[in-house]
């Protein structure tokens, strides 16, 4: 009799669960080999390997408060408790994942398509001793090896914006879910499509140095989970509590730009470093000129859709 292997279980596949990468995957991949380091300098903190922006209110007033306070959010508007099965779908390090596990007692299945990010996902999960708890996957989220029904939560911060076809991604959460079940996005959304030359110009360069393809408006995201058969796609500005998270990027990357600079024209740093550099002042820049907001959504997968009663 085989015996499936659920998000609490403590083995942990090696292979890949992906198929061969298009070019854009491939060079997603890339990206994150390449960044890590600036990332681990610049950002994470040292408990606290997360990429995303930070949460500031009353309960976070500091960057290591705000990163975690993000993940509070997110899984308070989802309604994880104890025991939800929850995909967190492009984990990136793990970070949130590890947090759902060790303050909410969830089980959480991680997925990223970059095979670094597993590798030390895995290890955070052992050395936290959370591995009955965790386990991370290399996958992509638009086509995933999970059965129907797999999960209560489709977790997906700042992670969806790398998408080319964003749509995709919707209708696989909305398989992956049972009914009832939640999914909750954090993410960069463009406000208008077509915006004036100038927001458009500073949206591009941000987004091309963090290889992303292009970011959706709040519109559209409410578009592609009603076509895919979600209900009550809500969706939050909450880039009040964002902006200091932003601006602390900003004023960072700028007073290092001299020396990326020089360190590019060397041949030290790579392409990739430098355009990621770029794009981290360039975020700011955009958000100022009122190019895109940081949003917050929340959709449910029905009980009842198109004449068709789903169990429990």
């Amino acid at each position: 009799m085989r015996r499936e292997q659920g998000a609490g279980s403590r083995e942990q596949k090696t292979d890949s669960l992906l198929p061969p990468p298009s070019p854009l995957l491939k060079k997603l991949i890339d990206y994150y080999k390449k960044t890590t380091f600036d990332y681990s300098v610049a950002w994470h903190d040292r408990d606290n390997p997360a990429i995303h922006f930070g949460y500031y209110d009353e309960q976070a007033r500091f960057h290591k408060q705000a990163l975690l306070r993000l993940n509070e959010v997110l899984a308070d508007l989802a309604g994880i408790t104890s025991g939800c099965r929850v995909l967190d779908a492009g984990c990136g390090l793990g970070a949130s994942a590890l947090w759902l596990a060790k303050t909410r007692q969830a089980q959480v299945t991680g997925i990223s398509p970059v095979p670094e990010q597993i590798r030390s996902a895995r290890i955070s999960a052992l050395e936290q001793g959370l591995e009955s708890l965790v386990r991370f996957e290399q996958a992509d989220y638009h086509q995933t090896p999970f059965p129907d029904r797999s999960f209560h939560v489709v977790w997906a911060c700042e992670s969806l914006c790398h998408s080319p076809a964003k749509h995709l991604f919707y209708q696989e959460a909305f398989r992956l879910l049972r009914p009832g079940g939640v999914l909750v996005i954090a993410e960069y959304m463009r406000t208008g499509r077509p915006l004036s030359e100038r927001q458009e110009f500073l949206l591009a360069d941000w987004l091309s140095g963090w290889v992303i393809p292009d970011i959706d408006t709040a519109e559209e995201h409410q578009s592609h989970a009603e076509n895919a058969g979600f209900s009550g796609m809500a969706i939050r500005d909450i880039t009040a509590h964002t902006w200091v998270s932003h601006r602390n990027l900003y004023t960072h990357a700028r007073r290092w730009w001299w020396l990326g600079c020089l360190l590019h024209a060397a041949g030290i740093r790579s392409a990739t470093q430098h355009g990621n550099h770029r794009g981290a002042f360039r975020q700011f820049e955009a958000l100022k000129e009122k190019a895109w907001i940081y949003g917050l959504g929340r959709a449910e997968k029905p009980y009842f859709t198109n004449n068709r009663t789903f169990a429990p």
